[in-house]
């Protein structure tokens, strides 16, 4: 077992959506951890603090990075930022924690994989996909058995979405629908408990480059078939609820692409984790205890990696090493 650690000083870079959204929960952890905040502009970081506790450091990034008070940093910037923070963090002997897309390509986890191994501390990435109660659940029926043999994946991620700021800028954002949210379902396909041979992404259209509707379609070792439609302007029916399925040789799974429910034949319906459905806290807890610990997350750098070069393999950019 990991020796346990001092609480972990959490720095939080950015003032977004995401960091508001993980201050409020790191909050609920307060007797584990302790929360500090900066942003490029002072106001919002302040507003954070004062809604959900911690300090705020002022200057510039780099010298908030390298504090002494500081034992992790949770960069929620744009993805073009991230490299160089995560590098700068890691360099001063501290823990990194990523927003996703945690990185660009494949060479940016190559030069962050080199800088784990050398400073000794970890690096995280906040895939809360991954830890979605639905996904827990379908993977534990697949690994049963209870389908037979895993035939056809079928996963429903269409919605009407207006990219705006950074995300409607490629360079930026990393890339269109596809790698900015489509990495949370290419995540998902990979951990329904089968294994992800090959991918290939089909675009409807990509004006500019800026790519909104995709098929992504992957091809697992057990031989079964996944298919995801994600788009960014297509209006989704009943109010946002898709229903995606795995067909099996002896039953199949019926969902509600988000959680909401699970129906596995005709008879065995569940609701895996209303309280907890995008899978957040559980993401959450588990980071703390990575970060107090020193044992390794659920979802891990290597994990994430690999969603990167399922993409970049699937647009025929590369292949995964």
């Amino acid at each position: 077992m990991s020796a346990r650690r001092a609480t972990p000083r959490i720095l939080i870079v950015g003032a977004g959506w995401a960091a508001g959204l993980h201050a409020r929960l790191l909050a609920k952890h307060h007797r584990e951890v302790d929360l500090y905040h900066w942003s490029r502009r002072t106001a919002p970081a302040q507003a954070l603090a004062a809604k959900h506790g911690g300090e705020c450091i002022g200057g510039e990034w780099a010298d908030a990075v390298a504090d002494e008070r500081i034992t992790a940093v949770f960069i929620t910037t744009p993805p073009h930022t991230h490299r160089e923070i995560a590098l700068a963090a890691l360099a001063a002997g501290k823990d990194a924690i990523v927003e996703k897309p945690a990185f660009l390509n494949v060479a940016e986890f190559d030069a962050v994989e080199r800088a784990v191994a050398d400073s000794g501390r970890q690096l995280l990435v906040a895939e809360n996909y991954l830890y979605k109660p639905l996904l827990g659940a379908i993977r534990r029926v697949v690994r049963s058995g209870a389908l037979g043999q895993v035939r056809f994946v079928s996963i429903d991620a269409v919605k009407h979405q207006v990219a705006t700021g950074w995300r409607a800028d490629p360079a930026r954002a990393g890339g269109g629908a596809l790698f900015e949210s489509g990495i949370h379902w290419v995540a998902m396909l990979d951990g329904i408990g089968l294994t992800i041979r090959s991918a290939r992404a089909f675009f409807p259209d990509a004006p500019g480059g800026h790519e909104r509707s995709v098929v992504f379609v992957a091809e697992y070792e057990e031989g079964a078939t996944g298919v995801l439609t994600h788009s960014w302007e297509i209006p989704g029916l009943l109010r946002g609820l898709r229903l995606s399925r795995i067909y099996g040789t002896r039953s199949s799974l019926l969902f509600e692409s988000n959680g909401l429910f699970l129906l596995r034949g005709h008879r065995h319906l569940s609701l895996p984790g209303l309280s907890d459905m995008l899978g957040y806290r559980a993401m959450l807890r588990d980071f703390v205890g990575a970060l107090t610990t020193g044992r390794d997350p659920e979802f891990t750098l290597a994990d994430a990696r690999r969603c990167i070069a399922m993409i970049q393999m699937s647009t025929r950019k590369t292949t995964p090493p």
